[in-house]
C-alpha cells in the first residue's frame, strides 16, 4: 500500500494542532493508495479520542484510521487495538513531537506495517 507524502504532512500538522489532545480521522483513497483523510465529529482529550463513526456517509471506502498520541510513543494501546478492528487494514499513529519520523502504521492486530511513501 502507498500513501501520499503530502497527506502524511497534513496529518502531522493536524496532530500538532490538536496537541495536547489526540487527533483522530479515517483514511481513504483509491484501491492501492491512501490519499485522503476524512474528519468526522470527534471528542478528544489528552489520553483518548472518540470518533462518531455513525456520521460516516454511505459508500465511502475506508482504508483505516489515523490518530495521534501526545506522548513520544507510537505503540498502540489495548483501546487502539479495539479501534483498529472496526475499520480497515491500515492504522497510523502519529506521536509527539509530530515530525516525519514520528509515525508508524499497524494492521488490525497491531503488527507494524510499512507503507510506501510516494
Amino acid at each position: 500500500m502507498r500513501i501520499k507524502r503530502e497527506l502524511i504532512l497534513e496529518l502531522i500538522e493536524a496532530a500538532k494542532s490538536s496537541h495536547p489532545h489526540e487527533f483522530v480521522a479515517l483514511l481513504s483513497g483509491s484501491k492501492n493508495e491512501i490519499n485522503e483523510f476524512i474528519i468526522l465529529p470527534f471528542i478528544s482529550g489528552e489520553s483518548s479520542a472518540i470518533i462518531h463513526l455513525e456520521a460516516l456517509p454511505l459508500g465511502i471506502f475506508i482504508h483505516g484510521t489515523v490518530h495521534s498520541h501526545p506522548s513520544p510513543s507510537c505503540k498502540p494501546s489495548e483501546e487502539d487495538l479495539e479501534f483498529f478492528a472496526k475499520y480497515g487494514k491500515y492504522h497510523i499513529i502519529i506521536c509527539y513531537p509530530y515530525t516525519e519520523k514520528n509515525w508508524k502504521c499497524y494492521d488490525l492486530n497491531g503488527a507494524e506495517v510499512k507503507l510506501e511513501v510516494v
